[in-house]
């Protein structure tokens, strides 16, 4: 059984005035934060003031690319060359890296958003290019990938820091990758389900899926998601019963 775990969530995806989960809250409960880069959701300001509440929590900071899409949240497929996907990936770290700077900390990871994310992990070729794409700014800086996806494996191909994630409040399927979100069982919404389900799976390895039996799988962080109205009590009633299994919550890359 894992003894270790690591809890992160997606966050700085407010923009302008318009305002997105309760980073502040969530950063009291996660060990990484997945920050978002200014394309499906955020902006300089949200970036900063994220980054300074990461720092200020001791929670380790990463990038969180997604389709430039903020209509639809980065939820959306839009057609890209590899080449683009590439570019699309590298500004906007580089941006949140800039953000970063002025505040004192670093960005210690990747982790793609959304539509984008799905795609890499389904396509090879995609996942290629996400690589590329990270390793051109740093070879130092670490992927964090859907466990047993095509992502997973061009990270550890080209040579990154990957590290293997699975989700607290997703559903999924025999191969590995998650419902999609136009289902209804895309979600869980009751917490001691989902921590449940996690303390389950961080004993046996094995992951529950809607059309099959359990599939096996590796993961040293987990997501607990920060855009719906009940993301704060999940995250917190998962911290507390891995605390009551004797999990202990940790970073999965050192503290900045």
């Amino acid at each position: 059984m894992a003894r270790t775990i690591d809890l992160n969530s997606d966050l700085g995806e407010s923009y302008g005035p318009w305002q997105m989960g309760d980073d502040a809250a969530l950063l009291r409960v996660v060990t990484s934060a997945n920050i978002a880069c200014g394309a499906h959701a955020s902006d300089p300001e949200t970036m900063f003031r994220t980054l300074t509440l990461a720092r200020e929590q001791g929670v380790v900071a990463g990038a969180h690319p997604g389709f430039a899409d903020r209509e639809g949240f980065g939820r959306r497929l839009i057609p890209h060359t590899m080449g683009e996907v590439e570019r699309l990936v590298a500004t906007q770290v580089g941006a949140l890296m800039g953000a970063a700077a002025l505040v004192g900390t670093e960005i210690r990871f990747v982790k793609t958003h959304g539509a984008l994310g799905n795609w890499a992990a389904a396509e090879p070729e995609v996942a290629a290019a996400v690589a590329r794409a990270v390793k051109a700014i740093s070879p130092d800086l670490a992927l964090l990938a859907i466990s047993g996806t095509a992502l997973d494996r061009a990270g550890r191909a080209a040579g990154l820091p990957t590290f293997s994630e699975i989700f607290a409040d997703r559903g999924y399927l025999s191969n590995g990758q998650l419902v999609p979100r136009s289902r209804p069982d895309a979600m869980l919404h009751d917490p001691e389900e989902a921590a449940t389900r996690l303390i389950e799976f961080l004993e046996t390895g094995l992951m529950p899926v809607v059309d099959g039996p359990p599939i096996k799988l590796d993961a040293v962080s987990v997501c607990v998601h920060g855009d719906s109205p009940g993301a704060v009590a999940m995250a917190q009633h998962i911290r507390r019963r891995l605390n009551e299994a004797g999990i202990t919550v940790a970073p999965f890359l050192a503290k900045p």
